[in-house]
């Protein structure tokens, strides 16, 4: 049995992948606190972030898809960069989804907790994570199955938030905050309320609301007709943007005016309990309990495929790149599937785990954006190396180098703020530290690895 991946990803699956990953529980929960630092700027905010990330997928589409062996972003940093540079991605973006699956299973707990209190969070988080990992195991495409309907629903809400809201607007309803009115928006303190310092500050959250975004290229192995449905995902990205960010938090503003918005709760809680829906609380407590278990199931599946595919280049365990009659790599599976298992365990152990995954997730955050700024100096070093590949790809990224310079530019200015925030600081000071130790373990894997790419030069 040869250890390969298959092809079982249709278009449906990628595309609605592509909005799961672009719609996260950042939304949900995070917006009030967004709005609360950056007042109606936090639209603007969301457009500067969201037309970023679109050229930043632009490029890592163009890069996927000059070569179809790639698998997983260290398979592209391997290539373009260097064997060391390929080591330290992989296993930095696999570190990433450890400890968000680990605080997206906590979460799933609370929000359990929220209708079945007598449960203890431990037994939750353990039940959530076999039933994943059971699903992973049979199957891409019931991976791709399972992500369709949890992004659907998510899909839904937001919609329906939408048309209340606009219906609210047109007919000028009345409710405890006034006539609902797009006025609202800017009638109190004008567009930059909380001034500069106020804008910039909320980049973090909203760039923090984006992370799982870059999923769509762990998924391009095993997509069915990869040059059609991977630009197609990407190219809807702004129509998504604009829609489910900017859309939803424009009407959310014109309905209650944001000084009224309270930063600790949900914006959409609040939407949903003033056009007098009993259950409004429950119902986005069961958004982002899909959500959560949405994100969870995308980090099991992303840590397996990144995993065999450090093991495939000799910088892992060999026993990982082993897939069984489905396809599907199910040691990394059960890898990963034991190492979310220590969530269950911290959750019996603290009283509030929440609290402990919270600031360990500035640490993942902080490193995805990281390897968002590795696959755009491999961007660059493909412009370089592979130009052939370039002239001829169908699908470019605008800009071409001045724009992968632009983006690392911004990146560097979100890496600034996150230094300046005395909340995330300690993240961003853990990056050297990290990359040191993937230094130092990378001598271990060194040898082999680059015995395989000599192997695979000669083939």
């Amino acid at each position: 049995m040869a250890d390969k991946l298959q092809r079982e990803l249709s278009n449906r699956h990628i595309q609605l992948i592509a909005i799961g990953g672009a719609i996260g529980t950042g939304l949900f929960l995070g917006a009030g606190q967004s709005i609360h630092l950056a007042g109606p700027s936090i639209l603007l905010t969301y457009i500067i972030v969201g037309f970023v990330l679109f050229m930043f997928m632009r490029a890592m589409g163009e890069l996927l898809l000059s070569n179809l062996g790639f698998k997983s972003f260290g398979d592209i940093a391997h290539h373009q960069i260097g064997s060391m540079t390929g080591f330290m991605v992989g296993w930095t973006y696999w570190l990433t989804w450890i400890i968000s699956g680990m605080a997206e299973v906590t979460a799933v707990a609370k929000y359990v907790e929220f209708w079945y209190p007598a449960i203890p969070n431990w037994l939750t988080a353990a039940a959530t994570i076999l039933i994943l990992v059971a699903l992973n195991l049979f199957s891409a495409k019931l991976f791709g199955e399972l992500e369709f309907w949890l992004s659907i629903i998510k899909v839904t809400t937001i919609l329906a938030l939408i048309i209340v809201g606009i219906v609210m607007i047109v007919f000028a309803m009345k409710t405890d905050y006034g006539t609902a009115s797009v006025t609202n928006i800017w009638k109190e303190g004008g567009f930059f309320p909380n001034g500069t310092s106020g804008f910039l500050m909320s980049f973090q959250m909203a760039i923090f609301s984006f992370i799982g975004i870059e999923l769509i290229g762990i998924t391009a192995g095993e997509t069915k007709d990869p040059h059609k449905t991977i630009p197609q995902a990407i190219n809807n990205v702004p129509f998504r943007i604009l829609l489910f960010y900017i859309g939803s938090l424009a009407v959310i503003m014109s309905v209650v005016p944001w000084k009224q918005l309270d930063p600790a709760n949900s914006p959409y809680v609040k939407m949903f309990g003033l056009v007098g829906i009993p259950f409004a609380a429950g119902i986005i407590n069961f958004v982002v309990l899909t959500a959560a278990a949405s994100s969870c199931n995308s980090g099991i599946f992303a840590n397996s495929r990144t995993m065999f595919g450090l093991a495939g280049r000799k910088q892992g365990p060999a026993f990982l790149h082993k897939t069984n009659k489905h396809g599907v790599p199910y040691y990394a599976i059960l890898v990963t599937c034991c190492l979310l298992s220590i969530s269950v365990v911290l959750n019996a152990v603290f009283k509030d785990a929440t609290k402990v995954f919270v600031q360990i997730t500035t640490f993942s955050t902080v490193l995805n954006i990281m390897i968002w700024a590795i696959i755009m100096v491999a961007y660059l070093g493909y412009l370089k190396h592979d130009s052939m590949h370039h002239k001829e790809s169908d699908y470019k990224m605008w800009g071409g180098k001045y724009m992968a310079y632009g983006i690392l530019v911004f990146f560097a200015f979100i890496f600034v703020i996150l230094l300046i925030n005395s909340s995330t600081r300690y993240a961003v000071l853990f990056v050297p530290v990290w990359v040191g130790a993937m230094f130092l373990m990378y001598q271990k894997y060194k040898k082999e690895s680059h015995k395989a790419e000599i192997e695979t030069e000669k083939e």
